[in-house]
């Protein structure tokens, strides 16, 4: 009887393939830190901290710091996340957020401290994250309207244009009635009619919807700007700042140090926005109403399979997300005491379309986002007031767009869009 043995044939295993290293992160980083030791070079004087309320007064709370020292210890903070992200990317891991953190925070004391030493001004941190919440107001509803809009298929690019009616019809409808709550409303009517538009061309007759929103923008601009030279300067009094909406403070809560005025005083508008934020992240991932939109922007056929009527939840949503960007609107406006000008939007739309992609298409991501780029938009107003080192007001004005082209270049990463977004859905 012979007796056959198998051999079991060893495979080495082939060689891993490493991923290759990214230096983005760590150059970028890099470049941080040589501003940190610039400023810190080039500081001198003493800075003083106004903390904990927007209105400054010297009642022995401020913190006063040699400027030269702090910034040294902020450029020290500096580097060392920066060599710690060099660390990670030899090893080949991830760049956490928290160390972009570590690096962007420093940096900004460390500037504000370099501008404010010497110059006997106070630096009120209330007053710039305040400013900071107000100028990112606009940016928060209109990342959100997209947000709504891509998730269940359609691009709206018409943000901005829908931001700019907004601010339009909110201000005109609040002189006209005399009231700011009518203009609350008057606003994202008028979001919602610029959305209906492009789910008419785009989901209706499935044209372009990148092409549809560009032209959409350039049509509101146009109006606005036509009803502004006609009606509204035959009728003054509908663009006037008597009717912007009140500032409401939340009783106890507006009291606390430096939480209180930044969060818990400001208009109707900031309160809403609270609780969109809350409100939309739990009814996209917890809903099904959420389920349903997502799906339709994931893979329309599939939810056309269970029943869902894949073009009128693109209609709907669509209508819906543009009717919160006609409410972020009225913040250039009735919700900022102003009055509308020409191009009041500014560009404000595509921020918010970059702090959406950010925010990888997730309503607190798109908020952080856009906040950032409110606080690049609040420094610009908040600078001339403690520079010792005057800065040009062109070049001032040219760090929002600055920071968004940084911001997406250099942060955004592997971002996935809904993969069913600017592909209209024909039932065969």
């Amino acid at each position: 009887m012979t007796t056959v043995v198998e051999r079991e044939e060893v495979v080495a295993p082939e060689d891993e393939v490493l991923a290759p290293i990214s230096w983005k992160l760590p150059v970028i980083y890099s470049l941080a830190t040589l501003l940190a030791i610039y400023f810190a070079l080039n500081a001198d004087g003493i800075a003083e901290f106004v903390w904990k309320d927007i209105r400054p007064t010297r009642d022995g709370n401020n913190l006063l710091v040699y400027a030269d020292q702090a910034c040294w210890i902020l450029a020290i903070v500096v580097a060392g996340a920066t060599a710690f992200s060099y660390f990670r990317a030899i090893k080949r891991h991830t760049q956490p957020l928290w160390l972009g953190l570590i690096v962007l925070m420093p940096l900004i004391l460390s500037f504000l401290t370099f501008q404010g030493g010497g110059s006997g001004r106070f630096i009120t941190l209330a007053f710039l994250f305040s400013a900071t919440l107000t100028a990112a107001t606009p940016l928060i509803y209109g990342s959100l309207a997209g947000v709504v809009c891509e998730r269940v298929g359609v691009v709206n690019i018409a943000i901005e244009g829908q931001l700019l009616v907004g601010a339009f019809s909110g201000v005109v409808f609040a002189s006209a009635f005399g009231n700011p709550w009518i203009g609350l409303i008057g606003a994202p009517i008028a979001g919602a009619l610029i959305g209906t538009l492009l789910a008419f061309f785009s989901v209706r007759y499935a044209v372009d919807q990148i092409i549809v929103g560009v032209v959409l923008n350039v049509l509101c601009l146009g109006i606005t700007s036509f009803l502004l030279g006609t009606v509204v300067k035959n009728n003054p009094s509908w663009n006037s700042i008597a009717y912007s909406l009140p500032v409401y403070e939340i009783p106890g809560l507006s009291k606390i140090p430096f939480i209180g005025p930044v969060f818990f005083r400001h208009t109707i508008l900031m309160y809403i926005l609270y609780f969109l934020i809350i409100a939309l992240t739990i009814m996209l991932f917890r809903s099904r109403w959420g389920l349903r939109l997502r799906s339709v922007g994931e893979h329309p056929k599939a939810a056309d399979t269970v029943g869902i009527n894949v073009n009128r939840t693109r209609f709907l949503n669509t209508m819906l997300g543009s009717a919160l960007a006609g409410l972020g609107g009225a913040a250039f406006t009735i919700g900022s005491n102003a009055v509308f000008t020409e191009n009041i939007s500014a560009g404000n739309g595509y921020i918010a379309l970059a702090a959406m992609i950010l925010g990888k298409w997730h309503p607190v991501g798109a908020m952080g986002a856009a906040l950032m780029f409110g606080f690049a938009s609040a420094i610009v107003d908040f600078l001339p007031l403690v520079a010792t080192n005057p800065i040009n007001p062109n070049l001032l004005a040219m760090i929002p767009y600055v920071v968004t082209i940084l911001a997406v270049a250099g942060f955004v990463g592997k971002s996935r869009a809904p993969a069913a977004e600017n592909i209209p859905y024909i039932k065969s």
